[in-house]
């Protein structure tokens, strides 16, 4: 630390979303002197791909962060509830992919195309939002400055690339079982998921909410600044390997038409429009695959209510929905003078 030199160490680095950090710091060159693979004492001394060669995966401990400037987590909440104050102890910045400190009052919550700004006051740590919570509000938030969000009614289709390598495996072990006229195994979600759809994220909480509902309706409106935003989920998992889809519906106090709201996320940061439904061109997963936007069509407007729009967004959950925005934080932190190299 010092002298010019950046040391970002990525935690979690064998998982799934710490690999597609890696790929990302490189794929966008950010500017680190060095970069450190961590992960758990079984992966230490296997190796991960790094700029054309491979890096050697170290074990986390709570020194592991002596000299590093930027941290990218993506190893679970009750490690980086272990971890991060170690980290930040350590003269560290910490920007976390778990569910850990998002919804904490002392902690931001950022998507660098919705509330850069709020990189300003970290205290050492800076939550990265819930995949299917960034996508939406990378798509709501310029439709909110013109016409004023009141209300989001929202129905998500989301990849099994959510869970992890686990659910991966699984849906293609499914697959294959279920091809061969085998009875499939099913051990990572509560119900087979192959040929299937799960009207479950997570466990079940108040009002039988799903806590991946209630981190999308909590998640929206601290990153939005609007406690105003009524928001309501139901989110879905389907046999999709990457690239979340979200059915959205909005309320505006401000009538937007679909000519208007095209035109507007046309010039939105980190949107595509894609949207032409006579040519039958809308997004889907598979085109989301491996790209950096957030990628929204069938937009039209709701003829049930005064001033409603439907949209269809759709994105890379791995990427954008994590190791993507993670990074974009990480670029924010140096932008804005929040690292002290």
């Amino acid at each position: 630390m010092g002298g010019g030199e950046l040391v970002v160490a990525v935690a979690g680095a064998t998982g799934a979303v710490g690999r597609e950090m890696l790929k990302t710091l490189e794929g966008r060159a950010f500017p680190a002197t060095t970069v450190k693979a961590l992960a758990s004492s079984r992966s230490a001394g296997t190796t991960v791909p790094f700029a054309g060669g491979e890096l050697i995966v170290e074990e986390m401990t709570e020194k592991s962060f002596e000299g590093v400037d930027i941290a990218l987590f993506s190893a679970g909440g009750s490690t980086s509830k272990q971890f991060a104050p170690f980290a930040v102890k350590s003269g560290c910045v910490v920007i976390d992919n778990s569910s850990a400190w998002r919804m904490d009052p002392e902690v931001p919550l950022v998507v660098p195309e919705v509330n850069p700004e709020d990189v300003d006051w970290h205290k050492g740590i800076i939550a990265n939002p819930n995949c299917s919570t960034i996508q939406m509000v990378v798509a709501l938030k310029p439709l909110h400055d013109v016409g004023k969000i009141k209300r989001v009614i929202v129905s998500t289709y989301q990849a099994v690339s959510g869970t992890g390598q686990k659910a991966i495996a699984e849906l293609e072990t499914q697959v294959r079982q279920l091809f061969n006229s085998q009875e499939p195994d099913v051990k990572v979600y509560p119900h087979q998921i192959a040929f299937n759809c799960l009207p479950q994220i997570d466990v079940f909480s108040d009002g039988d909410y799903t806590f991946e509902e209630i981190k999308m309706i909590k998640e929206t409106n601290k990153i939005m600044g609007d406690d105003s935003i009524k928001v309501t989920a139901t989110t879905v998992r389907v046999p999709v390997f990457y690239g979340h889809s979200e059915s959205v519906n909005i309320e505006t106090e401000k009538k937007i038409t679909a000519k208007e709201a095209r035109a507007i996320l046309s010039q939105a940061p980190g949107v595509v429009v894609y949207d032409n439904p006579a040519e039958k061109i809308y997004p889907m997963p598979l085109m989301a695959g491996g790209e950096d936007p957030v990628f929204v069509g069938r937009i039209r407007e709701d003829n049930t209510i005064e001033n409603g729009l439907h949209l269809w967004i759709v994105a890379d959950n791995i990427r954008k929905g994590a190791a993507l925005n993670a990074v974009q934080i990480a670029e924010l932190l140096m932008e804005r003078g929040q690292v002290r190299v």
